[in-house]
């Protein structure tokens, strides 16, 4: 069971990259994002502002839909304690179990965002926090969830 913690309206694609941008402040080795919605919802504008924020730079960041992961180190000399941070798009993905060739054993050591959650089966970590952005006619809203066993409501007090 799943407990909401934020329900945020995004009115532009500005906002969900914000939203992006403030979950980077809060994220941490082993930490799994799961980032639900339609096709054209805004799950790539959340992981590019959370990934630009996390690596403080205006790095490229590409959809991975035909890669299916891509990856992103902080420069070592700025976050020396910094964890790799690996970005899945699962759209494509035919079976749970070719998570395994895309790095997948890394999660804990690594903070993940995934696109596209469902298609990881039961690989998908219970202790992930569920963003869900759903289309509202010219605007998004976000759900942010995630089980209660998590330490994800205290960590997202401020928000």
């Amino acid at each position: 069971m799943m407990d909401l913690l934020l329900s945020l309206d995004l009115a532009t694609d500005r906002d969900t990259r914000d939203l992006g941008a403030r979950l980077a402040k809060v994220v941490q080795a082993g930490d799994c994002l799961a980032l639900r919605g339609d096709l054209g919802a805004g799950k790539t504008s959340l992981a590019r502002g959370l990934i630009s924020t996390y690596l403080d730079s205006d790095t490229e960041v590409p959809s991975p839909t035909f890669t299916l992961v891509q990856r992103y180190q902080p420069d070592p000399d700025e976050q020396p304690d910094a964890p790799e941070l690996l970005h899945f798009d699962l759209y494509r993905l035919e079976d749970p179990e070719d998570v395994w060739e895309l790095g997948w054993e890394e999660l804990d050591e690594v903070i993940s965002l995934v696109e596209w959650p469902d298609k990881a089966g039961p690989h998908l970590s219970p202790r992930h926090l569920d963003i869900h952005i759903i289309i509202i006619g010219d605007h998004r809203r976000a759900h942010v969830s995630a089980s209660p066993t998590t330490n994800w409501k205290s960590r997202l007090h401020d928000f």
